[in-house]
């Protein structure tokens, strides 16, 4: 290998899965792809799942992920750029902060989420807030993944890009299966963690409002892992508003079975109350499933004119917002075919290209 960068992963926690559980190795994979003669050292938890047959990535499980985060937090600060430097690495790529202990490796920081969103406070909010300003201080690229979250970050001293997040598109695309066992179409579908910012009630209140007759053809489907006790709560406000069997809860739905699930569904919503991408509305427009989305500039940023924009705070009128999808067939076909076009816009390959172009670029390597 002519040039070899290494990826911290340790912000993962093996045991609670998240939207980088995939994004971390469908970014290694596209990397490789489009260039081969980069090789890359990647820093992750023992209990992480990778591929690891790649002869081009090297392995460090040396180092605790974050379910220690006080070790994973000295890690990533102290450890793994030294270590990084001495196999060989010309660059660290990082999310969300800049080591104490760089070794002299420059550093490429991914911006992912911002800090201070509602209801974060404490130790780790005040965490992450210097995390990012010194990453904006000291990083020799920092990449974010919109050009709203880009527009949030203020000054940097380093060269920032706004790189969108991908889909794969052999994964996620409108042919094959349609919903799951014992889940059959049509449903509405709310795909998500139970974050306490995605507002899952918000949902729930959206859809108790629409008539019994719809909800009877579409009943609710939530898919996601717990977080924090967000699923409780969901599922007592469920009870609450008296929606029985039409609200389902899956849990974690596993990464291999989510084409089907978006497929299945006749409409897919998202009531969160911020983004700095939205990639379930990119997943859902490439399996041809519209989005009644919280209108939010940087979901218009992802999804268009190929999504139904509501405000899930005012429940009578995103409620509204969902009958239209569920009585309007010709309104959920054009948002449909419009939605799978729009996400052969993003991808992986490009997402590869310029990130890992612009490391190459900054280290000189362009050409490596």
């Amino acid at each position: 290998m002519r040039v070899k960068l290494a990826l911290s992963t340790l912000c993962e926690n093996p045991a609670r899965r998240t939207g980088l559980s995939t994004f971390f190795p469908e970014f290694l994979a596209a990397a490789r792809k489009a260039f081969p003669e980069v090789g890359w050292i990647v820093f992750c938890g023992e209990g992480a799942r990778w591929p690891d047959t790649d002869p081009g990535v090297e392995w460090c499980r040396s180092f605790p992920s974050n379910e220690r985060p006080v070790g994973r937090l000295l890690a990533d600060h102290l450890g793994v750029a030294p270590e990084a430097r001495r196999r060989g690495a010309r660059a660290l790529v990082t999310v969300g902060f800049h080591p104490l202990r760089s070794a002299g490796l420059p550093v490429a920081m991914h911006v992912l989420a911002l800090p201070g969103g509602p209801g974060e406070g404490g130790a780790r909010s005040a965490y992450r807030r210097w995390a990012l300003a010194r990453g904006l201080r000291r990083s020799s690229l920092v990449i974010a993944n919109s050009e709203w979250t880009r527009s949030q970050l203020g000054p940097s001293r380093a060269p920032l890009i706004a790189s969108p997040e991908g889909v794969s598109h052999a994964l996620f695309g409108p042919d094959g299966a349609r919903g799951l066992p014992g889940i059959d179409g049509p449903y509405l579908l709310w795909a998500s963690n139970f974050y306490a910012y995605k507002h899952a009630e918000r949902a729930l209140a959206a859809y108790a409002r629409l008539p019994e007759s719809l909800r009877g053809r579409f009943p609710l489907v939530l898919a996601g892992g717990d977080w924090s006790g967000g699923r409780a709560r969901a599922e007592l406000a469920a009870r609450r508003l008296g929606l029985g069997d039409q609200a389902r809860f899956l849990g974690w739905v596993d990464d291999s079975l989510l084409p089907a699930l978006y497929r299945g569904a006749h409409a897919h919503i998202l009531s969160t109350e911020r983004e700095t991408f939205g990639r379930s509305v990119l997943e859902a427009m490439a399996c041809g499933t519209p989005s009644v989305v919280q209108d939010l500039p940087v979901l218009r940023e992802v999804a268009a004119d190929c999504a139904v924009y509501a405000d899930y705070a005012d429940t009578a009128g995103a409620s509204a917002a969902l009958e239209s999808l569920c009585v309007d067939p010709a309104q959920r076909e054009r948002l449909s075919a419009a939605g799978v076009s729009r996400s052969r816009l993003f991808s992986f390959e490009r997402l590869a290209r310029e990130r890992v172009g612009a490391i190459l670029e900054g280290l000189g390597a362009g050409n490596a």
